[in-house]
């Protein structure tokens, strides 16, 4: 079956957002505002999510332009609330405004620019943790024996040593369900070049990592692309680590090579992709417009499982 994105899908393939979509069922529904749905894949993805049993959606935006997409897809909705906002800007104030004051346990973008979204999600101090918030992709690829956690893809360009050591941070929290996730720090090689930035990065944040500061994963190098998800190229090249070929979560160097390595695998490689946000008050899912509903479901699902985290810890004495 083809999707959006233009990969063909397996009948046999293995779907492991299917099975996190279960785990996030059990965890509970949460309410999750999503901010400005006026077109049919962001209003399909958030109805699709309700129906899976993930959420409890908060509508926010123009309600004529909202229900008027709603008649054109024959999509029924009566019983979800719907916040009257005018403009995708003031949508976004207001979702950002009720998470703060505690009436969401999430937000989800639809309509809008990803920039106006998290513009209004930074200038409020009250959505900010101790962490810089960082953007982490899972991947379902095929030819991969596990989920591949990527970041940053969509938030910070050219991350400094402190902001990298947030994303790996982040990373590490979102990868939910892996009970020590293997972080491997890309670069260009796996040896240490002091005019390759990326690989002293990445030999401090293992430092750090030794010393204490990062905790609840193995961290590793930096490695190269190949080294880090093939075992095959790891023995060859004679590098042996908890790490090398079997990484769970990639921490790039840049926006730029996350991104285009996300999109590789998404267009090329047949790959399923959610992504959200970390380090905010609230987990937010940030989907793209090519999205399909199973992968905003995943995004739900994944936000849902953070939220429901997050939850357990306030509970907890």
């Amino acid at each position: 079956m083809d999707d959006i994105a233009g990969h063909t899908e397996s009948a046999d393939r293995i779907d492991r957002f299917a099975s996190l979509e279960q785990i996030a069922r059990d965890a509970g529904r949460i309410r999750m505002g999503v901010v400005h749905p006026t077109d049919a894949p962001s209003l399909k993805g958030a109805l699709a999510a309700a129906r899976a049993g993930l959420i409890d959606p908060v509508l926010i935006g123009p309600e004529e332009a909202i229900r008027a997409v709603a008649r054109e897809e024959g999509l029924d909705f009566d019983e979800v609330h719907i916040e009257e906002v005018g403009t995708p800007v003031e949508a976004a104030e207001k979702e950002v405004e009720m998470a703060a004051q505690g009436q969401l346990d999430a937000l989800k973008k639809g309509t809008l620019h990803t920039n106006d979204l998290m513009h209004a999600v930074v200038v409020d101090k009250r959505m900010r943790t101790v962490r810089r918030m960082s953007h982490v992709f899972a991947m379902d690829v095929p030819s991969y024996a596990r989920l591949l956690f990527i970041s940053d893809a969509a938030i910070n360009v050219r991350p400094n040593l402190s902001q990298l050591r947030d994303i790996t941070c982040n990373a590490i929290a979102h990868a939910l369900g892996t009970e020590r996730p293997k972080v491997a720090l890309l670069s260009a090689t796996e040896n240490i070049n002091e005019e390759i930035e990326s690989t002293l990065y990445a030999a401090a944040i293992c430092k750090m990592a030794d010393r204490g500061t990062i905790t609840g994963a193995d961290i590793d190098r930096p490695l190269a692309m190949d080294n880090a998800v093939s075992p095959e190229a790891a023995r060859i090249k004679g590098i042996t680590s908890k790490v090398a070929g079997q990484a769970d979560i990639l921490i790039l160097p840049d926006l730029i090579s996350g991104n285009i390595l996300a999109k590789d695998l998404d267009y090329l490689a047949g790959a399923k992709a959610a992504g959200i946000v970390m380090g905010a008050a609230v987990p937010i899912a940030l989907t793209s417009r090519a999205d399909t509903e199973g992968e905003r479901r995943a995004s739900a699902a994944l936000v849902c499982l953070l939220a429901a985290a997050k939850r357990r810890k306030r509970k907890t004495p």
